[in-house]
């Protein structure tokens, strides 16, 4: 395993193919925490620091592909739940209006 102490903030990451996965916003409990910025959901994401494969040219080399480790990302647990939470929260209002007197009816 690679030294992720010699990760530092802004390094670009890669995959074992050379395609930009992210960008290092710090190290943090053995993961690499990315810059919202790369991230389309403009939240931070993490990867597993286990998947580090060298440090070359000031860029972080993974190793596994990059369209790989995107699905591998390890995102922040409390973050998750709370956007899971969210999601079903709207799916309930969507099935059960509230304004409709049958659904709210069955509901309490």
């Amino acid at each position: 395993m690679t030294d992720l102490a010699r990760i530092h903030p802004h390094m670009e990451i890669i995959g074992a193919d050379g395609v930009h996965v992210g960008t290092v916003d710090h190290v943090d409990n053995g993961r690499l925490k990315l810059t919202k910025k790369d991230s389309s959901d403009n939240r931070h994401h993490f990867i597993d620091g286990g998947l580090v494969a060298d440090i070359e040219g000031g860029k972080v080399r993974l190793s596994a592909n990059a369209d790989v480790a995107v699905t591998l990302e390890d995102g922040d647990a409390e973050e998750a739940a709370a956007a899971a939470s969210d999601r079903l929260d709207h799916e309930l209002e969507e099935t059960f209006p509230a304004s409709d007197p049958v659904s709210a009816k069955h509901i309490t």
